[in-house]
């Protein structure tokens, strides 16, 4: 999550999304801001005390988090905008980027099958918190009533038209975004990794999401 005061926005980070290139494009109208030095401080405090003093937004806190926390006034007159995803495809970038960052918890799931069927396996005797992508994206832009408290939903699959048109929103000259890190081995068509059963394990899974975002897992042509 990236808020800032001067420039009157709040970025709800929903993972493998694009979110880090928005974050790294945005950064320098952090330090502009008079509240940056503050906001720094008690990130830095926050960190010092194992996050027990709840002086910061996580990096993917939900936007239910900075409603329930800020002035209600400030939260309204707020832009607050979110990116999201095809889920068929965050799977796959989930898969991938988990091989990339922490092979350990992939070792024993070495192709994409076996690993999305023990990742949302709801009998896994030790439900640990394997990535954000095992979450519903619905829900970081949601009320406790399953109201859209956001302003903007912008996809990942027109990253960049979407990221402008928030920019222009907020106000600001459109900053070029960070080249996105991509698996190597990674297939471009996130069907080729799946079969008809797989493909309906994620239907099912992330209905909410599909319905409320209209992603197919065949794209209109």
């Amino acid at each position: 999550m990236l808020l800032s005061l001067k420039y009157n926005f709040l970025f709800v980070h929903t993972a493998k999304t694009g979110g880090t290139s928005i974050r790294d494009a945005l950064q320098r109208y952090r330090w502009r801001d008079p509240m940056y030095l503050p906001q720094f401080i008690c990130s830095r405090l926050s960190g010092w005390t194992g996050h027990r003093i709840g002086a910061k937004f996580p990096r993917h806190a939900k936007a239910i988090a900075a409603k329930e926390m800020l002035p209600r006034e400030l939260y309204e007159k707020l832009f607050k905008f979110v990116f999201v995803r095809n889920p068929w495809d965050l799977q796959v970038s989930s898969f991938h980027h988990l091989k990339r960052e922490r092979p350990h918890l992939v070792a024993h799931t070495p192709d994409f099958v076996s690993f999305v069927r023990w990742k949302l396996d709801p009998d896994r005797p030790y439900q640990f918190h394997i990535d954000t992508s095992i979450e519903l994206q619905s829900d970081y832009l949601v009320d406790l009533h399953g109201k859209v408290i956001v302003d903007f939903i912008g996809r990942y699959e027109r990253l960049h038209d979407d990221f402008a048109e928030a920019c222009k929103r907020i106000g600001i000259v459109t900053p070029q975004l960070p080249h996105r890190r991509e698996a190597k081995d990674r297939k471009k068509d996130y069907r080729s990794y799946y079969d008809g059963a797989l493909a309906e394990l994620i239907a099912q899974r992330f209905q909410r999401d599909i319905e409320l975002f209209g992603y197919r897992f065949d794209p209109e042509p």
